[in-house]
């Protein structure tokens, strides 16, 4: 008998395990994870930033979390010894249209509480030598790091706090047992008296498992990235991002240094045809219909028919994905780019085709559902962490059914 189950070992699982076992240090706790090991989907396929906050609706979740995260996570990372780079990021306007938008995020920045600073194009070039641009913000905050690492170490904490994880054990059946719950999974059934479900891009199917509804599906997008070349890779010193479209909810292709000097380009972003799809060519009958016949879905699709058309032209043709690249750098050339890995984002939409912006945390009978918890998850995980916990029974008051 446990009294906490979470099901899901990517980084905001492990994020809530972790601070339950350090919250509640005598309490029983399961983490379930379906994979062979921990981080296999989105955490371990993310870009690696350290993220500021300075993209997100003022009040919300993801502001909050994501700026308080930035310094937490960085702290977590010097405690621990884990490599990482306060290395700041640029934001930039290619376009003269793109001016305002610029100056709104500026503005935003301010808002969230984000050491951001407007600096001229030459002092942006000072910063990336080979950046083209009429107009930057520099956000010193932001950094990178392998989040794979940070789950490993938050892996190791919890098995040192006593907590029980289980590896290549997928979740079955959700149903309760009296006051309890009932797991049933590939490795056998475990039962407990509450179940956190993390579960990333299949929170939505745990939720409907344990008889909660989110009010939302998740659709994944996967996004492609390309790599520089060894030799090219001194194009880039830091992370250079365009200004962000404000009526699409992804920031743009863009340029990360990793933590191991590689430095990637991208990501576009188009519907996978799988949840667990990270090439063009997989495919999931069950995945691909439920996107289809959502209603939500078309009505996104519509509404962004135009930027949707372009991240598809994007996907099958390296010659557009090059010209979105050249906008920031004009010397990157299609020789100098090879395909590297890409991620797939669990996104949240609505049945009205509105996407869900903020983290969603949806409570349920004796459960917690996490069901919208793509970027900047990572970087706020050990503040999600903290506000799951924040949010549930003291282990005393969990009816103890022996």
């Amino acid at each position: 008998m446990y009294d906490f189950a979470i099901i899901g070992g990517g980084i905001v699982g492990l994020a809530t395990a972790m601070a339950l076992g350090k919250r509640h240090g005598q309490t029983k706790i399961l983490v379930l994870e379906k994979e062979a090991e921990w981080a296999f989907h989105q955490t371990g396929n993310n870009s690696g930033v350290i993220h500021s906050g300075i993209y997100y609706k003022p009040g919300s979740f993801k502001a909050k979390f994501c700026r308080d995260g930035s310094q937490s996570m960085v702290e977590f990372c010097r405690e621990h010894n884990i490599d990482h780079d306060i290395c700041g990021k640029v934001i930039v306007a290619t376009e003269p249209e793109e001016i305002p938008r610029l100056e709104n995020l500026y503005q935003r920045g301010l808002d969230n509480g984000i050491p951001v600073k407007r600096i001229s194009p030459q002092e942006a070039r000072e910063i990336e030598p080979h950046l083209s641009c009429l107009a930057a913000i520099r956000v010193s905050s932001t950094g990178i790091v392998n989040y794979k690492q940070v789950c490993l170490k938050y892996a190791e904490i919890i098995q040192n706090q006593g907590g029980d994880l289980r590896l290549n054990t997928q979740v079955l059946k959700l149903h309760p047992s009296g006051e309890n719950q009932v797991i049933e999974t590939t490795k056998g059934s475990f039962e407990t008296r509450f179940v956190i479900n993390c579960g990333g891009l299949h929170s939505d199917r745990l939720a409907k498992l344990g008889q909660v509804n989110p009010q939302a599906k998740i659709v994944p997008f996967r996004g492609e990235y390309y790599e520089l070349t060894p030799e090219k890779r001194s194009l880039v010193k830091t992370l250079i991002y365009p200004v962000p479209n404000p009526d699409f909810p992804f920031l743009g292709v863009h340029f990360t240094r990793m933590i191991d000097g590689t430095v990637h380009a991208g990501p576009n972003a188009v519907l996978s045809f799988k949840r667990e799809g990270y090439k063009k060519t997989d495919f999931d009958l069950r995945d691909l219909t439920e996107v289809i016949t959502y209603p939500g879905f078309w009505k996104l699709a519509a509404k962004h028919a135009d930027e949707g058309i372009k991240e598809m032209i994007r996907s099958w043709s390296k010659a557009a994905f090059v010209r979105s690249l050249q906008k920031l750098i004009p010397e990157v050339e299609a020789k100098d780019l090879v395909p590297t890995h890409a991620g797939v984002r669990a996104q949240a939409l609505m049945n009205n085709g509105s996407l869900v912006e903020d983290f969603l945390i949806v409570p349920g009978k004796n459960s917690i559902h996490v069901c919208n918890a793509p970027s900047p998850a990572a970087t706020s995980s050990l503040e999600i962490g903290k506000a799951i916990v924040n949010q549930l029974p003291e282990p005393a008051n969990l009816i103890r059914c022996f």
